[in-house]
């Protein structure tokens, strides 16, 4: 009876086995078979694998360009492609060396240990052919040898942080597009434009060498390559940005030379408000794009602007007539009125303050404009860009778009009521106490000044192409708003910025004697009192006489000992004029 028992048991474990079994292989051939384990592998796509060997040529993502068309964070390189059957073959090897200039040898040890098929390289890149000897090599006919133009993307590209980073990851697919199915190799926009843009740059299929083997890996003669391109011959699209490459290479350079480590500068285009380069450091961490400080577009990210605050202080005691002529502050004083044994300035107007950054005068002035409207101070951040974010962000395709990513937006309270507190009034009035500005939008605040006042949303892309040339989207100059301040106020302004390059004892003397003449206020904010350390900011604009530039250079969490920025500005200067000249 024992021994029955067990012979049943042992049928029931076995037939459950088999169950399981039955189970899984049905899910595999019929359920699973696109999505498969939590990687969510194709096992169509992988069968077909085994019985090919493939070489991507252009994923079929949608890439960047700058604003004269040259490619950003990518390259296209006419190159050889070699297949790894190559090995077992007798083929015209002498021949193809000869083509492109290299030994037999190279070429051979290039597919001794080859799985898959590759771009041949010589020193660690891949050659660069000529048309004539891409065409010299096609009409050899070679199976598993051919020359074609291929798409890189650059590890250290351009403005990283503007343009943004890539992944597989599965969970994005899941969350932004659970209706659509794509290929295992499809990658998406997981920072910046990239992910902006995303919906735009996606890849409507990928360009290929597919070329069929055998078991062994062999060729399968009679069967020719197969060379597969989107169907679709709208796409893949072409983002066109306002970058000019050349200034952003300067840019960069000049950035790293000057050893800014945490900060960095954005260039604006007056007329239009779209930046020309942005630099942010620290750079993106190559083997972990997402960890760290270098992950974040610090020129986006609002921090602690100090003097250069002054500016929404002026325009609002300018506008609202309060200015007294002859009027003497005195500079010998702190903000809160005690001596101040580390700047003794003497006696100033409100000119010479401005030019020299007087604490005092412009803390009287902010209690004089919260006792006259508590608001006034909000108001004119507001008119000049500080607070709210300043991207472009409007209607397209009947949608709400914004370009930019993770754009913070300014303050200049923490609370309401704070704006009732003389004490805190005055610290607010110097870029302290909870005023939080990005660069972008101080940069913004001078191009506005420098137009007159007329206020402009940030571009960073001008318009997205179709593979063919023609227009898919254009994105137009768009206003931030209809209230502005008045011409008469951004004339005073413009020549209280100027005032502090031009005046001996100015704050931005170091900018006299540039080839372009620059006004524009330097900053410095303490953000740990403990620690010592600082933000340096110089923020501005070019020529004077017919602006151009506005440009915003920034030092973030220095110590004393790190100095300041205005020679890295000098030199962004110098080589701006210097491209300018070119032209």
């Amino acid at each position: 009876m024992l021994k029955k028992k067990r012979l049943i048991s042992l049928a029931v474990v076995q037939m459950l086995i088999m169950v399981t079994l039955l189970s899984r292989l049905v899910y595999i051939q019929l359920v699973g078979t696109e999505s498969f384990s939590k990687h969510e592998i194709n096992l169509l796509e992988a069968a077909v694998k085994q019985r090919t060997q493939v070489f991507t040529i252009d994923d079929g993502r949608g890439k960047f360009y700058d604003r004269f068309e040259k490619p950003l964070g990518h390259q296209e390189i006419p190159t050889l492609i070699l297949f790894p059957f190559l090995s077992k073959m007798n083929w015209p090897i002498k021949t193809v060396a000869g083509i492109i200039g290299v030994s037999e040898e190279s070429l051979i040890n290039a597919l001794k240990n080859a799985k898959e098929p590759f771009a041949f390289q010589l020193d660690g890149k891949p050659i660069s052919l000529s048309q004539w000897q891409m065409d010299q090599i096609n009409k050899l006919k070679i199976p598993g040898v051919f020359a074609v133009k291929q798409n890189f993307y650059l590890n250290n590209m351009p403005a990283q942080q503007l343009i943004g980073g890539l992944t597989k990851d599965p969970q994005i697919k899941r969350k932004r597009y659970p209706d659509r199915e794509f290929s295992m190799n499809t990658v998406f926009g997981d920072r910046g434009l990239q992910y902006q843009f995303d919906e735009f740059l996606l890849s409507d299929g990928d360009t290929r060498l597919v070329f069929h083997v055998d078991g062994t890996g062999g060729p399968l003669f009679g069967l020719d390559v197969k060379f597969h391109s989107p169907a679709n011959p709208m796409y893949p699209v072409k983002v066109i940005t306002t970058i000019d490459l050349d200034l952003q290479k300067q840019a960069e350079k000049l950035v790293d030379q000057h050893g800014i480590d945490k900060g960095g500068l954005v260039l604006l285009d007056i007329e239009t408000s779209e930046i020309r380069a942005l630099v942010s450091r620290p750079n993106v961490n190559q083997k972990d794009p997402n960890k760290g400080e270098g992950a974040v577009n610090m020129m986006f990210r609002r921090s602690t602007p100090g003097s250069v605050f002054k500016t929404v202080v002026a325009a609002a005691a300018i506008e609202t007539g309060i200015i007294e002529r002859n009027k003497l502050y005195n500079c010998n004083l702190t903000v809160d009125g005690k001596e101040d044994k580390n700047r003794r300035l003497g006696m100033l107007d409100f000119e010479k303050s401005f030019a020299q950054s007087c604490n005092r005068t412009f803390g009287e002035l902010a209690k004089e404009l919260a006792h006259k409207d508590p608001g006034l101070l909000e108001k004119y951040a507001e008119l000049l860009n500080i607070t709210g974010t300043n991207g472009w962000n409007n209607t397209l395709y009947h949608q709400n778009f914004k370009q930019l990513y993770q754009e913070d937006p300014g303050q200049v309270w923490l609370k309401k009521a704070y704006s009732k507190d003389q004490k805190l009034v005055a610290h607010t009035a110097i870029g302290q106490q909870d005023v939080q500005a990005s660069p972008l939008a101080i940069a913004n605040m001078m191009a506005t000044i420098a137009r007159g006042g007329q206020r402009k949303m940030v571009k960073a892309v001008s318009r997205v192409e179709f593979a063919n040339g023609t227009t898919e989207a254009k994105f137009y100059d768009s206003l931030l708003g209809d209230e502005q301040i008045s011409k008469l106020t951004s004339i005073k302004l413009q020549e209280l910025l100027k005032k502090v390059v031009e005046d001996e004892e100015g704050t931005g003397r170091a900018l006299q004697n540039l080839p372009y003449q620059v006004a524009g206020k330097s900053g410095t904010a303490q953000t740990n009192k403990e620690k010592g350390l600082l933000n340096r900011w110089f923020a501005g604009y070019f020529p004077y006489n017919k602006p151009k530039y506005a440009l915003v250079v920034v030092r973030l969490d220095a110590t004393e000992d790190q100095g300041g920025v205005t020679g890295l500005y000098a030199d962004m200067v110098k080589e701006i004029y210097k491209q300018d000249m070119k032209e």
